[in-house]
Parts: structure tokens; C-alpha cells; sequence
């Protein structure tokens, strides 16, 4: 069995032709496959900080719901054991976008079981966001001693995403 293609399939921006309908009759796609992103808002929700800190992508791409996750569960560890809730880590993405695979059999005698690509729209194999460029994708929120702590944390997240990214610092006005 094969496991996930590699993000590199999916990091170009399509236009999107999956459509998920009310009316079953008129839906694309039968089946939506759920997130695997747990959680968007982590850390103390409740007080305002000095500083913003972002990871921004310096052109427009396609980040699947594992990735996310991988990227949210580095930063959320490293922050929690550093600044135990002195943070507040908010996932500013939402993955809409249905990715679809059309799975083929190769190897020996694939030719004469598989139909090609006749038909090939594809199944739905997971869920992706789509990012502008500069748009971002993680934002930490911290006062002015924790900076260069979240920018640790932050740039950890840069290789688990495809794509290349900057980080932004800013003042919480």
C-alpha cells in the first residue's frame, strides 16, 4: 500500500474544481475528508501582548492539513516548554481546498488491469489551504523578553512547510 505522495505534488495553486454541494446530485466531490489540525488558538487567549511574530510565504502556495499540524505541534511543544503560557500561538489558515488523487497500478501487467486515464477526476485524499503571498500562515503573540524565543520556535516551523517563508515582527497596536 502506498502511503502519501510527497508535497511537492501539491504546492502549486490550482484553480479549484471541486465542488461540494448541498444537493448530492449536484456535488463534485461525495466526501469531504476531515482535518487533522486539532487546533487553531493555543496559549493564553485571554490577555493581550506587545508583539506579533508571523511566518509569511514569499509566494502564493498550497500547504496540506498534515503540514500544518506537523508545523503547529513544533512550535506549540517549544513555546510550552520555554514560556509555559506566556503565548499565544494562533493558526491563521483554514485548509478548504479538497486535493484528489487518481490512484494507477504499476508494474509488471498494470497495463492490462488498469483503465488508464480514462475517467480520472480522481478520489479525495485529504485537504489543503491556499495561501496569497505574504499572508500568514502562523502568528505567535508575545511580550518584548519572549521575541527571540517565538523566532526560534517560529523558524522551526519553516521546514516542516513547503515552500520558503519570512518571518514578520511586529507591535500589537
Amino acid at each position: 500500500m502506498a502511503g502519501l505522495r510527497k508535497g511537492r505534488a501539491y504546492r502549486r495553486v490550482k484553480r479549484a474544481y471541486t465542488r461540494k454541494s448541498k444537493f448530492k446530485t449536484k456535488a463534485f466531490i461525495k466526501a469531504v475528508p476531515f482535518s487533522k489540525i486539532a487546533r487553531y488558538k493555543m496559549g493564553d487567549l485571554h490577555r493581550s501582548f506587545g508583539y506579533i511574530i508571523e511566518l509569511l510565504p514569499k509566494k502564493e502556495t498550497q500547504i496540506r492539513h498534515n503540514a500544518l499540524e506537523s508545523a503547529r505541534q513544533v512550535v506549540n511543544r517549544k513555546l510550552e516548554n520555554l514560556l509555559k503560557t506566556d503565548y499565544l500561538l494562533q493558526v491563521r489558515v483554514y485548509p478548504h481546498q479538497i486535493l484528489r488523487e487518481h490512484k494507477m497500478l504499476t508494474g509488471a501487467g498494470a497495463d492490462r488491469m488498469s483503465p488508464g486515464m480514462s475517467h480520472a477526476f480522481g478520489k479525495p485524499m485529504g485537504i489543503a489551504a491556499q495561501l496569497k503571498k505574504f499572508q500568514a500562515v502562523l502568528s505567535i503573540s508575545v511580550d518584548k523578553n519572549n521575541i527571540n524565543t517565538a523566532k526560534e520556535a517560529i523558524s522551526m516551523a519553516r521546514s516542516r512547510l513547503p515552500g520558503s517563508y519570512l518571518i514578520s515582527i511586529r507591535e500589537n497596536k
